[in-house]
């Protein structure tokens, strides 16, 4: 049987926060922003943790995943030098921009799909676990949200595909 409370807690925090920054990084690109809300995330998951020890992974990713793209929006895109070429430190910047922005345009159920299974690496059962419905919904909001992510993704870059969050 897992320890409960906050020894529980501590012996989840490797892995959780592990989680946490691997969603932030794929939204942000950035270390310390991806650091920055990983920690925020685990803050806010020691506060709740005797409602979430059993299965804590879904919120986690749903809470980073959401301090991420409020971050995202939040940040000024730094200052380019005049003769510099674009995207010298973050090559994708401007496509995760844009993935914040086709996010935001999914239906709720269908963001929530491809948040946990496609940036949170969870499984499908777990993904229907987290979002209370069938696997089988979870593939079909899955599959749905990722087509509407490809849609608005090629109209955002004017690419029929070039984009690599569209494959």
């Amino acid at each position: 049987m897992p320890a409960r409370g906050l020894d529980g807690f501590d012996l989840a925090f490797p892995d959780l926060y592990r989680l946490a920054y691997r969603v932030a990084f794929r939204i942000l690109g950035d270390r310390g922003d991806a650091e920055d809300v990983a920690q925020e995330a685990l803050a806010r998951t020691s506060v709740r943790w005797s409602r979430l020890e059993d299965r804590p992974e879904g919120w986690v990713t749903r809470v980073a995943s959401n301090l991420a793209i409020d971050r995202y929006r939040r940040r000024r895109r730094p200052a380019l030098p005049l003769n510099g070429p674009v995207g010298i430190v973050d090559p994708h910047l401007g496509e995760r921009g844009d993935l914040v922005a086709a996010l935001r345009r999914l239906p709720r159920r269908q963001r929530q799909a491809v948040v946990l299974r496609y940036l949170g690496d969870l499984s499908e059962a777990q993904t229907a676990l987290e979002m209370g419905c069938s696997i089988g919904a979870v593939k079909s909001h899955g599959a749905r949200g990722l087509t509407s992510l490809r849609r608005h993704l090629s109209e955002s870059t004017g690419a029929g595909g070039d984009n690599v969050w569209a494959s």
